[in-house]
C-alpha cells in the first residue's frame, strides 16, 4: 500500500511539474507567435516585401475578401509586388488575437480582429513551427458584416 501511495505521489508531482512547464512554454510560444504576426502586419504597412514573404511557408495560401482571391505564395507575391513597389501596401492593426497551439508544438492557429481601410475585418491563420522558426502556412482575411445587414449586402452583391 505504501509503495502504491509513493508511486501515486511521484506521478502527481510529475504531472504538476509537466503542467507548469507546459503553461510556461505556451506563454512563451504565444508571445513569440504574436511578435511574428505583428511584425508581418508591420512589414506590409511599411512595404517591406522581402520581410513580409520571408515568414510564409512555401505552401502558403492567402484567402482574400473577394470571391476569386485564393492565392498560392507565388500568386500572392505577384499581386502584392506592385503595391509594395509603390512604398505603400495595407495597414492592418490587430485589436485582439486568440491562439491555439497543438500539444506537440508543431502547429498553431489563430484568429484576430483587425482595424483596416475596409473597417472591421477578421483574419485567421495557421502557423507551423519549423526548425526553431515560425512560418505562416495559411491566412484568411474576411470583412465583417452584422447579421441584421446581411440581406442588404446580398442584394448589393447581386448588382
Amino acid at each position: 500500500m505504501k509503495n502504491l501511495r509513493n508511486k501515486f505521489l511521484l506521478g502527481f508531482i510529475f504531472l504538476i511539474g509537466f503542467q507548469k512547464y507546459s503553461c510556461q512554454s505556451r506563454v512563451t510560444d504565444t508571445l513569440y507567435l504574436n511578435t511574428v504576426i505583428n511584425q508581418w502586419h508591420l512589414d506590409a504597412a511599411n512595404a517591406q516585401l522581402d520581410n513580409y514573404f520571408s515568414v510564409m511557408s512555401e505552401e502558403f495560401v492567402f484567402l482574400g475578401t473577394a470571391p476569386g482571391e485564393r492565392w498560392s505564395k507565388s500568386q500572392f507575391y505577384s499581386f502584392c509586388k506592385p503595391y509594395f513597389d509603390k512604398g505603400k501596401a495595407w495597414d492592418f492593426k490587430p485589436s485582439s488575437r486568440k491562439w491555439h497551439i497543438d500539444y506537440k508544438r508543431k502547429i498553431a492557429w489563430f484568429d484576430e480582429d483587425l482595424s483596416t481601410w475596409m473597417q472591421g475585418c477578421r483574419g485567421s491563420g495557421i502557423c507551423l513551427f519549423e526548425k526553431g522558426n515560425v512560418k505562416i502556412a495559411y491566412y484568411n482575411l474576411t470583412v465583417l458584416i452584422e447579421n441584421e445587414k446581411i440581406q442588404s449586402f446580398i442584394e448589393l452583391r447581386k448588382q
